[in-house]
């Protein structure tokens, strides 16, 4: 552990704009063994320096990431959607204490430090729509658009068989921009008709 200096290492991965990463980011930045690296994290992880999110993954302790920027990481390719996108635009009314993500990968669901996130599976042919915003001076997120966010909730509620929040606030949506994406889903999902039907109940 010569080669590593703790201040030194928080500068590195600061400029390389990782607050949370993996062992194998940190064998990859400062060109160490795997042996090295997980033995320095570990030691500084006991002196407090960082602390360990699960397996093989780590944050700085000194200036942690948010919930969303550690919900893009914990799982690629994913955008944050379903509910915790609706509420974060004020769509529905509720607060979201789950992190929800769209994923083209099998479902997961971790619970890290008290905080849960969840990654739904969608269709490849549906993983678009979502875009970067800025969740701090130099870090963005991926999160669904306004539009987007609706439908992937709808989607997965067709999917579960479960009912529509009757909050649901759809004053804020871009009707022309929905409708597009309504098209393009039902081009994709033609057998899906409780889709069909959630539709025709928000007169959408």
């Amino acid at each position: 552990m010569d080669r590593l200096n703790l201040i030194s290492v928080r500068d590195q991965l600061s400029k390389n704009r990782l607050l949370i990463f993996s062992v194998r980011d940190f064998v990859r930045i400062f060109k160490v063994l795997p042996k090295t690296a997980r033995a320095f994290l570990s030691f500084n992880t006991k002196k407090g320096s960082f602390k360990r999110l699960k397996m093989g993954i780590y944050i700085v302790s000194n200036n942690p990431p948010s919930s969303f920027e550690i919900a893009n990481y914990l799982q690629r390719p994913s955008y944050l959607s379903f509910e915790t996108a609706l509420s974060f635009y004020g769509i529905i009314p509720e607060t979201v204490y789950t992190i929800t993500s769209a994923t083209t990968k099998p479902y997961k669901e971790f619970n890290l430090q008290g905080q849960n996130y969840r990654y739904n599976k969608i269709k490849k042919e549906l993983f678009f729509g979502y875009q970067p915003i800025k969740v701090r001076e130099t870090k963005v997120v991926l999160i669904a658009d306004k539009e987007k966010a609706v439908l992937d909730y709808i989607y997965l509620l067709s999917l579960k068989k479960q009912s529509i929040n009757e909050r649901i606030n759809l004053n804020k949506i871009d009707k022309e921009k929905l409708g597009k994406y309504i098209g393009f889903f039902k081009r994709r999902i033609r057998k899906n008709k409780a889709f069909i039907n959630f539709i025709k109940q928000l007169h959408i």
